[in-house]
């Protein structure tokens, strides 16, 4: 069988546009495909959710694959070891109750073990808004981020969803729309973005947990986007934190969107 440039072509466009087009509507979109954005992913389309998940890199797996910097090592402490076990990531033990992984062999079996699960990656795809209706959010606006990087001036894209989850990390690029273009508050101590604070791993750890919550209706934060939206400590890498934010994050949106089906 003859296989010529225009099948091929033909073959990308046809399946990346079905792809496309069935998360034009889903349950979840996830901003930022670092590993609680991944985490996330995988329990919630494990539960049976459609969810498509937005990268602003080319690269998928956020701050993982430098490890500390560039050594590609990353620390899980004991309270994340079942996450571990669970995307079956080799975890060797390391002092009381610390864990080492390998950086690359994590990022790439968070995102394979993902998609499995049923998610959709969009790389090189940036949120640059959200949909309102009238005071929730109800979706996000999309562009190529090499549009965004040109500056140029090209109309974007939307889709529909019942959650959306900034997993954005430092940046928390969904919650500054929200903060500077929607009305209303956030709900934190001030109504803003709080701001990180310096380095501190042992409280950080804790409180990315805490911190990990629905913050406007219909967004929710996960990962170092809570904790700098909660004005806590950022932690390095260590990234059990994460991994159980991930966790967390994706039970509060189950329970969200079955309370959503009750009420409809």
């Amino acid at each position: 069988m003859r296989t010529n440039e225009t099948l091929i072509t033909r073959a990308i466009i046809d399946r990346y546009f079905e792809k496309l087009k069935k998360t034009i509507e889903v349950d979840v979109a996830v901003v930022g495909a670092g590993p609680a954005g991944l985490v996330a992913a995988y329990y919630l389309a494990k539960a049976g959710r459609r969810v498509s998940i937005f990268e602003r890199k080319l690269s998928i797996g956020g701050g993982i694959w430098g490890g500390g910097m560039l050594f590609n090592e990353i620390v899980v402490q004991e309270d994340a070891k079942h996450i571990l076990d669970e995307f079956d990531l080799r975890a060797n033990p390391y002092g009381e109750g610390l864990y080492t992984i390998d950086a690359v062999e994590t990022a790439a079996t968070l995102t394979s073990r993902a998609v499995k699960a049923g998610a959709s990656v969009f790389n090189c795809i940036s949120v640059e808004d959200v949909v309102m209706r009238p005071d929730r959010v109800v979706g996000v606006v999309l562009n190529w981020s090499p549009v965004e990087m040109a500056g140029l001036h090209v109309d974007p894209l939307s889709i529909r969803c019942h959650a959306v989850l900034d997993a954005t990390g430092h940046a928390t690029e969904v919650v500054h729309v929200v903060e500077r273009k929607v009305p209303g508050k956030l709900m934190t101590p001030t109504g803003k973005i709080e701001g990180e604070q310096s380095m501190w791993p042992e409280k950080a750890e804790k409180l990315t947990l805490e911190n990990t919550r629905e913050v406007f209706p219909g967004l929710f934060i996960a990962g170092m986007a809570a904790n700098a939206v909660f004005g806590a400590p950022r932690m390095g890498p260590i990234f059990g934190g994460m991994f159980l934010s991930g966790e967390k994050v994706a039970g509060l949106i189950l329970k969200h969107l079955e309370e959503e089906a009750e009420g409809r």
